[in-house]
């Protein structure tokens, strides 16, 4: 990644196709070891590819990744006399799962202000 954001910041300050010198100097400026292979591997990955559409590429790509987190099925109350009853359970469900999280933290056998 250090080898990809020293890229980066070259292409951003003006230098349209950075060699590996200009890298390692980037990266050696901040106190970084440059590794040899990747930056050669990534120079050649990009070579004669413009950075703008690699980025638009890899946004694409990314879109397609899922991010994870469970979807919460929440159900609205319906309309009617019917509705009544199903506004504790859900209350009743709510105060469980709280229980549930504050029980969770005694398991741990420490506290974070002990």
């Amino acid at each position: 990644m250090k080898v990809i954001a020293a890229y980066l910041l070259a292409v951003l300050g003006g230098n349209a196709s950075p060699c590996a010198n200009d890298l390692k100097d980037i990266l050696g400026s901040v106190g970084a070891e440059a590794d040899d292979d990747r930056i050669e591997l990534l120079l050649c990955e990009v070579k004669g590819k413009d950075i703008t559409e690699l980025i638009a590429c890899g946004r694409e790509k990314l879109a397609s990744v899922p991010s994870g987190g469970g979807a919460v099925a929440v159900s609205a109350p319906t309309a009617g006399g019917g509705g009544g009853g199903a506004a504790p359970a859900a209350e009743a469900k709510k105060e469980e799962k709280i229980e549930e999280k504050e029980e969770s933290d005694d398991d741990m056998g420490f506290s974070l202000f002990d």
